[in-house]
Parts: structure tokens; C-alpha cells; sequence
């Protein structure tokens, strides 16, 4: 939709500086964009590429200057550009109304407003909230239920039991509420341990395509409010995932872990069972967090097995000097045999 600069401002509580009626009709980088996109400036090393972008408004960080432009001032130019994104931009519906092609069993409650796609699967006693989009060829098991405005893109599939809450974004090919991976050896052979658990996934959170969520053993898995996987990211049975943490994608989560709030992680993370990430940790990408390990608040960690920061860095500098150390060994060594 368009709006005026004016109108963006205040709806962001910024500044203006120019042209108040300027219109704004979509967000582009500074290379793509047209006349009515806006762009976003948050450092001065990049306002020489932004001068010469067709875009007539610019987000700006306090003290930028962009001449000619319409310029919209805030502290912190990324996030107000999400937030305009998130007003101004229509998403495109996953599913509208209920599909004739739809297997939805008797005894579903499917809320008014819920719009269901070609070949949806729900099964008995399932729950669709309001407003809630299921893109086709998803499966929703028996006695699953998805809060108010989800959005399931296709083929999803909710076991049975599996819990959404709201504004819960899960992408194609995502699986919520398998098996977790529990065995007994004895007598020779693997005995399955029982996977009876539940999966709670809370408000607002966002799982990447090929995502895989699995349910409990004897507990629940959950999965805070506000969390966000990215694709193929691994969630073993047990696992609590505090709210607002970020995990990468191709990151593996072994069973029973407990990782903090606002907890960043690194993609290609690897994290041993019974592992404890504390609040606002930071995992480094390819980190290896060994079993029962405990990464304290705020520390931030990288390698294998994953270690603070500053000794990581320290160690990796000198593993690329061992050809040169080895040949100094090798020449030493030479000198105390012809001696």
C-alpha cells in the first residue's frame, strides 16, 4: 500500500526532514530501487551508494545527512525498515476459504475465518483458530491444535497432540511432534523408550522449512514465545528453547538441552544432550557443545569442543602457524642428532 512520508513517520515516531507528501509504495536496497521505494541508511560508509539510488526517501540514522532526499530519522535505521515493512507490505494468502479437496474429520474445530488449502489432512478432535492460513497437502494429526492468524505453508505436518499457539509461522516441509530419538540396549537389541510426550510451540515464533520439532519422551518439548529457527534446524525430544532465542540454520539440538532467552546461535551449531545455555549466550557458528556442558549467561563461545571467545581465537591463530612451528621442530631436532 502507499503512504505518505509523513504518515511513516509517524507511525515509526521519527523525524521528518523534506518532503511530507513524498509517497512511498514499496522497500528496496539502494541499487534496485525505484522513485516511491524506501531505503535504509545506518552507517555513513554507506551513504555514497545511497546518494545515488533513484529512491526519493531514505530511513537515516541520527546525523546522516543524504542531500536532496526525503529523510526519515530514527535510532536505528535495520529495525525501523522492518517495521515499515511489516505495516506497509501485504503478505499474500497461503489458502483461501476451505478447499473443497480438504479431508477435515467430523469432529475438527475449524474457527470462522480459517482458510484451508488444497488437500489439507486434518484429522479428529484437531483445533484451527482464527484467521489461521494451512497451505495444501499439510497434515494436521489427531487432536493437534493451531492458535488464532498461524500460517502453515505446504506440507507441514503436525503429529497428533502437537500445539501452536498464535501468529505461529511454520515453513514447507517443517515437522512438528515425531518421535524423538530414544533407545534402551539390553538383551542384544535397541529397545524403543516410550515417545509419549508433548510439543508446545508459544506465540509468535517462526520455524524454518525442514525444520524438524520432536514431541517429548515423558515431558513437552516447548518452544518459547518468540523464538525463530531458521531451515533445517534439529530439536530433540525434551527440549526447552527460552523466549526470543535465535538458532541457525542446519543447527542440532540434542535431547533434554535448555537453552536461555534472547540466546543466539550460529549455524551448523552442534549441542550434545542435557547441554544448558544460559540467557543471552552467544554460540559461534560449527560450535560444539559437549553433553551436560553448561555456556554461562552472556558468554560467547566458538569451536570444538566450544570454548570462550578470546582463548578460541588464540588457539586458532596458532594451529595456523604448526607447518611453520613443525619445520623449526624438524630443523631443531636435525641439529641435536649430528651433534
Amino acid at each position: 500500500m502507499k503512504q505518505t512520508a509523513q504518515e511513516l513517520a509517524d507511525h515509526l515516531h521519527a523525524t521528518l526532514d523534506g518532503d511530507p507528501s513524498a509517497l512511498i509504495s514499496g522497500l528496496a536496497g539502494p541499487e534496485d530501487a525505484g522513485a516511491e521505494d524506501l531505503i535504509y541508511v545506518d552507517s555513513a560508509k554507506h551513504l555514497l551508494r545511497c546518494e545515488s539510488s533513484a529512491a526519493r526517501c531514505a530511513l537515516v540514522r541520527e546525523g546522516l545527512k543524504l542531500p536532496g532526499k526525503t529523510l526519515i530519522v530514527v535510532r536505528e535505521p535495520k529495525l525501523a525498515f522492518a517495521k515499515a515493512a511489516a505495516w506497509m507490505l501485504e503478505q499474500q494468502p497461503i489458502a483461501s476459504r476451505v478447499h473443497p479437496t480438504a479431508l477435515i474429520d467430523g469432529s475438527a474445530m475449524i474457527s470462522a475465518g480459517a482458510h484451508i488449502g488444497p488437500y489439507v489432512v486434518i484429522e479428529e478432535g484437531a483445533v484451527v483458530g482464527a484467521e489461521t492460513e494451512i497451505g495444501a497437502f499439510c497434515f494436521v494429526g489427531r487432536g493437534a491444535k493451531i492458535g488464532e492468524s498461524c500460517r502453515l505453508y505446504p506440507r507441514v505436518t503436525l503429529y497428533a497432540g502437537a500445539k501452536l499457539a498464535n501468529r505461529v509461522i511454520v515453513h514447507s516441509g517443517a515437522v512438528i511432534g515425531g518421535d524423538g530419538f530414544g533407545y534402551v540396549y539390553g538383551e542384544a537389541q535397541n529397545w524403543k523408550f516410550p515417545q509419549i510426550g508433548g510439543v508446545n510451540i508459544d506465540d509468535d515464533v517462526e520455524i524454518g522449512s525442514n525444520s524438524t520439532i520432536a514431541r517429548g519422551s515423558l515431558e513437552t518439548t516447548h518452544i518459547e514465545r518468540g523464538v525463530k529457527l531458521d531451515n533445517l534446524v534439529h530439536v530433540a525430544h525434551n527440549v526447552r528453547i527460552g523466549e526470543n532465542t535465535v538458532i541457525a540454520a542446519q543447527t542440532g539440538i540434542s535431547g533434554s538441552c535448555d537453552i536461555g532467552r534472547h540466546v543466539l546461535i550460529g549455524g551448523q551449531a552442534g549441542l550434545g544432550e542435557h547441554c544448558k545455555i544460559e540467557d543471552e549466550a552467544i554460540l559461534g557458528g560449527q560450535s560444539g557443545i559437549l553433553n551436560s556442558k553448561i555456556i554461562r549467561s552472556g558468554q560467547i563461545v566458538w569451536g570444538t569442543p566450544a570454548r570462550p571467545l578470546g582463548e578460541f581465537k588464540k588457539q586458532y591463530a596458532r594451529f595456523a602457524r604448526l607447518p611453520e612451528l613443525a619445520e623449526r621442530v624438524r630443523q631443531l631436532e636435525g641439529n641435536r642428532d649430528t651433534k
